[in-house]
């Protein structure tokens, strides 16, 4: 039997070193999986690349990457924010090549207003950030925003500015994918049977209720976390495994 491989898909303005140890971790967990941690065009490894305007061409974007390490079998996602969105829209137009995913505090327009999909608070706070302030200050008011619960925020502030020196995501590209994410709109069916919700009760980004509308509608599991920002995976990325590990043993929706 082949190894199962697990796809990884951050979110918005955001690549796969960002991740930090939660892939180790759940290779820890998941000895056998294979992971594989591709980059939306316009950050990370492809930060030279213009973003796509929408989430069906991230998809598209996704695929490519997991076809070019030859993978021809279903793939196991785990996916957060925006990440989520674009596993929605491939489960949507490739149901067969999504075995079992795990959504992570995402949203969806057509389950819920835009002010609840990014809390209307933090809009101007958002647009200053990509203008006006240094990269260490930028990634500090974004670990203030999206996490509850990780102990340094100052040290990792300064390795994810390290980040971003070196892989830079531009602002027409941040611009591009905030436009994909805001004008995804949600299929008209659920796209798959076998899904787990994470939602973040303490989510300062996305109202954590805009998950729970997709549980109730699509009739997936949802479990939440009581404390947790928005990063679930960096707050507290043994609790995720946990849920995957039980969600899996349970049967997965089988």
């Amino acid at each position: 039997m082949s190894r199962p491989h697990w796809v990884f898909l951050r979110g918005l303005v955001r690549q796969h070193l960002h991740w930090e140890d939660f892939p180790q971790k759940f290779q820890a967990a998941f000895p056998e999986a294979q992971l594989l941690l591709p980059d939306i065009p316009g950050n990370g490894d492809l930060h030279d690349h213009e973003s796509p305007t929408s989430v069906p061409e991230m998809v598209e974007a996704v695929r490519e990457q997991v076809q070019a390490h030859g993978i021809t079998g279903p793939v196991q996602l785990l996916a957060i924010s925006m990440g989520a969105m674009i596993g929605i829209e491939w489960m949507e137009r490739h149901p067969e090549e999504i075995e079992h995913a795990v959504l992570i505090n995402t949203s969806l327009r057509g389950f819920s207003p835009l002010m609840q999909r990014l809390r209307r608070e933090n809009y101007l706070d958002i647009l200053r950030s990509l203008v006006f302030h240094s990269s260490v200050e930028r990634e500090r008011f974004i670990l203030e925003l999206t996490s509850n619960l990780y102990p340094d925020k100052d040290a990792l502030a300064r390795k994810w500015a390290a980040y971003a020196r070196a892989q830079p995501t531009t602002r027409m590209n941040a611009l591009r994918q905030l436009l994909a994410a805001a004008t995804y709109h949600a299929p008209a069916a659920r796209p798959h049977e076998h899904v787990l919700l994470l939602q973040s009760l303490g989510d300062h980004v996305v109202d954590p209720v805009c998950t729970t509308r997709i549980a109730e509608s699509w009739r997936w599991p949802l479990v939440s976390h009581p404390s947790a920002g928005h990063d679930l995976t960096l707050d507290d990325g043994d609790w995720v495994i946990a849920q995957v590990q039980q969600w899996l043993a349970d049967g997965a929706g089988h």
